[in-house]
């Protein structure tokens, strides 16, 4: 079977990621003693650095983790709604959706906070420790991916007319950073080092100290200047300077919070997701939805089963997901919903938004939903979103090709040269057994302007929410926006056993569930799980459903497929009727994924090589 690298495979310490420089960086924090949480939190600020146009420290941040010695749980570091995001503010504004970009859309940061309490709670090393390899690299430079460049000069006009701020870090000399020259952020170094001095002299203890860190963020120097610069007006998506909501207030009411994982059980394996605030139960829907018996792996029986599958999945995501209303999760995931829900999946594509009626309870869309649902209303069927808004539906970069084959057209940058944000992805395990699997993102470079002094944006999470009353993902003060934002873990008769995710948007939940179900399908290589087989396979999605990003398109009937997959799964599809668009032979997915085998000791590892970036590292 081909794969484009091996499964690693050790039993002292594995780490996987969407950048290798955040993977061998975890990996330094593993071999000088730390655990898979100090190794992670590393690694999560290292990304800050080296991915900036896809993460930052104010964006958002949910993590699964399975300590050795206790139970499955859920970090949320996705921030709420400020206390002034209120549906009848921004309708005021002459507004229908919330822009994509610029301080209106920002909700109270979220990541910073989650990655500091994991680090007190589950970690062993200091504040320091973690954060010196994120200082090096932004002290002293990392080789800039292909698509930092990219992504600035989509944006250049607006940086260089309107975010000068941004434009003074990313537009030197007047120019994007070329491919592989050094790129700093000294001024995200010296924030970090006046976040450690002030720190370290409020207390010599370890966790008295990280404490100090989170109280700086939310109410020192860092937080002072948050809220500063979320008061004063800049452009947006809307065309329009606006001002946003966050205040101080909201920057020192907020911590992130633990809970319990939402579970769903199939075939020995039980999955763990974040709870509805995320689209993670969607994935679990999925799994609730198949059948017995599937179709052959990989056929075009069972393509069009996932794909239908994952339309009600989602559908049912837009009618009762969000922070903002109870989800009915139980009966969601019950066999008797399902069982009646599994029934429309039929012979021929579905072009129709069919959320369930959960508990006999009458659903209900948004009306910007319902017009892009129903092609009324004039939207775009899927939308070119503005610049820096959204997320991309594929891979940035082309992945791996047949030597002599000429490059395909890089799927991240729109035709029109405007560019969307994305996320990163960690997953590490160590040789005591803890799992821990997270998904970073927002804060991207194109979100917000830099804010002057400290070497980072604010995120845009808020585009997320609706601008009518009464719905679970309406905006609402003290909310969570929903977030397509989903890490997973999974157990094997009980034991957690796998974590893994990937960047994505509203398709991480099908790239994930396409890859678990490959993971248990295969045989397993070297007496591990084959999770390079898995990650390489030939993969799709499709947007039959609302996007939870600006400008919120979807596109009816739609399948795009990774050129890999095949002629008999092309004419397949099309023949049941699916609007099949033939993708970049890779370019669907950015997966990562550790394991461990709980009866031998075997860690295992693998990341995805579409966009030439992830690795995975080990021994």
């Amino acid at each position: 079977m081909f794969t484009t690298r091996p499964t690693l495979q050790g039993t002292f310490g594995m780490a996987a990621t969407t950048h290798w420089l955040a993977s061998q960086s975890a990996m330094a924090v593993l071999e000088d003693g730390g655990n898979a949480f100090d190794a992670a939190v590393a690694a999560g600020f290292v990304l800050h650095v080296v991915e900036p146009h896809l993460n930052g420290p104010a964006g958002e941040v949910p993590i699964i983790l399975a300590p050795a010695d206790g139970p499955v749980r859920v970090l949320c570091g996705q921030g709420p709604a400020p206390a002034g995001a209120t549906v009848a503010h921004y309708t005021s504004l002459g507004l229908d959706l919330v822009p994509g970009t610029g301080p209106l859309a920002a909700a109270v940061p979220g990541a910073f906070d989650a990655w500091l309490l994991l680090l007190r709670d589950h970690g062993t090393k200091s504040l320091a420790d973690v954060l010196r390899h994120a200082i090096g690299y932004a002290e002293h430079g990392h080789p800039a991916v292909e698509r930092i460049g990219e992504t600035v000069e989509t944006v250049r006009a607006l940086f260089e007319t309107e975010w000068t701020s941004s434009a003074e870090l990313y537009l030197r000399g007047g120019r994007a950073v070329r491919p592989g020259e050094l790129l700093t952020n000294r001024p995200l170094a010296a924030t970090w080092r006046r976040l450690l001095t002030e720190a370290e002299a409020a207390s010599a203890d370890r966790a008295a100290q990280i404490d100090a860190a989170r109280r700086i963020w939310r109410e020192g120097f860092i937080g002072e200047a948050l809220a500063d610069f979320a008061a004063r007006p800049a452009m947006d998506t809307s065309g329009e300077r606006h001002a946003g909501t966050l205040t101080g207030d909201d920057l020192a009411a907020h911590t992130a919070t633990y809970e319990d994982p939402v579970t769903h059980d199939w075939q020995g394996w039980t999955v763990a997701k974040a709870g509805g605030w995320t689209q993670g139960p969607a994935f679990l829907q999925q799994l609730a939805l198949l059948p017995a018996e599937l179709p052959a792996p990989g056929s075009p029986d069972y393509v069009h089963l996932l794909i239908e599958g994952s339309k009600l999945a989602m559908a049912d995501r837009e009618a009762w997901y969000g922070d903002a209303a109870d989800v009915p999760l139980t009966t969601l995931l019950g066999e008797d919903y399902n069982t009646a829900r599994r029934a429309l999946v039929g012979d021929r594509a579905s072009y129709v938004l069919r959320p369930g009626s959960p508990d006999g309870r009458t659903p209900r869309l948004s009306k910007h939903a319902l017009a892009v649902a129903t092609g009324s209303g004039g939207f775009d069927p899927l939308g070119i979103p503005a610049s820096g808004a959204g997320e991309p539906t594929v891979a940035r970069g082309t992945g791996p090709r047949t030597p002599g084959a000429p490059p395909t057209a890089d799927p991240g940058i729109d035709p029109d040269g405007t560019t969307r944000g994305d996320t990163c992805h960690i997953d590490v395990v160590d040789r005591w057994g803890n799992l821990v699997s997270a998904t970073p993102s927002g804060g991207w470079l194109q979100s917000n302007p830099v804010i002057p002094g400290l070497g980072f944006p604010l995120g845009t999470r808020l585009q997320m929410t609706w601008l009518e009353e009464g719905l679970p993902n309406s905006l609402t003060p003290g909310r969570r926006p929903r977030t397509t934002l989903t890490p997973s873990l999974a157990l094997r008769d009980g034991v957690p056993v796998m974590a893994f995710g990937t960047p994505g948007g509203d398709q991480q939940d099908q790239w994930q569930l396409h890859f678990f179900l490959a993971v248990a399908q295969r045989p397993q290589v070297r007496g591990g799980l084959d999770l390079q087989g898995a990650i390489d396979a030939p993969n799709w999605h499709n947007d039959s459903f609302p996007g939870s990003f600006f400008p919120r398109g979807m596109r009816p009937g739609s399948v795009t497929v990774e050129s890999r997959i095949g002629d008999a799964v092309i004419d397949g599809l099309r023949r049941r009727g699916h609007d099949v668009t033939v993708g970049a032979a890779w370019s669907e997915g950015r997966l990562c994924a550790v394991a461990r085998d709980p009866r031998t000791g075997v860690l295992s590892a693998a990341a995805n090589p579409r966009g030439m970036q992830g690795y995975a590292v080990g021994r």
